[in-house]
């Protein structure tokens, strides 16, 4: 009988990026791809710049710091899109 466990670790390991994906390679061997038109300030940056990232907030999260943008591995995971914040009027 097979027993399941819940031991991931949803720490991030490697990011690869082109137009319209982005691939989350987390430590326990899962990826997650997205796309990245989800996330107004990735799709805006460069290529240079979206390469430009490193691991946040003990490894459970992305950060862009050419680009301001903070992603957590448990958004990614749940799905959750990015958005821009509304300028007042």
């Amino acid at each position: 009988m097979l027993i399941l466990t819940r031991e991931n670790d949803s720490r991030v390991m490697n990011v690869h990026m082109d137009e319209q994906l982005m691939t989350v390679e987390l430590m326990d061997g899962r990826s997650l791809s997205v796309p990245v038109a989800w996330y107004p300030r990735l799709a805006a940056g460069s290529p240079g710049q979206r390469k430009n990232w490193q691991p946040a907030a003990a490894g459970y999260g992305i950060y862009w710091p050419e680009l301001d943008e903070d992603l957590s591995t448990e958004g990614l995971l749940q799905g959750a899109k990015g958005i821009l914040p509304q300028l007042p009027v």
